[in-house]
């Protein structure tokens, strides 16, 4: 077995057993959105903390930083790589978890949850985003 085919499997065997909460919505780069909060709350998906593996530090946006959808707001380190977390919607970083930032193995034990990364007050653009049964189709792909 090739390592591709090893890596393969593994991102399989993670997105079978991936939490993908009903009541948020998701981007097709595995961020999660809680909109149904003001500010909107945003973080990463069980599968991209999975994928990303041990989080070893978490670049954060300073509060008042103006996003775009598709702009580059949070850097997630591993020892695996460096990945972006990419804003599925605009709007102006309200706050940010200083939580995750001092422990981020916090995104890793409890992305919904105590992980989140950032709040953001949206723009009154409705954001394209994924159901929760569109997005489990997305990451079990």
């Amino acid at each position: 077995m090739t390592d591709e085919q090893n890596t393969e499997m593994t991102a399989s065997d993670i997105a079978a057993d991936i939490a993908v909460p009903e009541h948020l919505l998701y981007s097709d780069d595995h961020v999660w959105v809680d909109d149904s909060v003001d500010p909107a709350v945003l973080g990463i998906t069980e599968f991209a903390a999975g994928q990303l593996g041990d989080l070893v530090f978490v670049d954060l946006p300073e509060v008042g930083t103006r996003v775009e959808a598709g702009d580059e707001i949070v850097q997630l380190e591993s020892s695996k790589a460096v990945s972006p977390m990419i804003s599925p919607v605009a709007g102006e970083v309200k706050y940010v978890n200083r939580e995750a930032y001092d422990d981020p193995s916090v995104v890793d034990t409890d992305p919904y949850g105590e992980g989140w990364l950032v709040k953001i007050e949206l723009d009154d653009d409705e954001p394209d985003l994924l159901s929760a049964d569109e997005y489990a189709k997305v990451a079990h792909d």
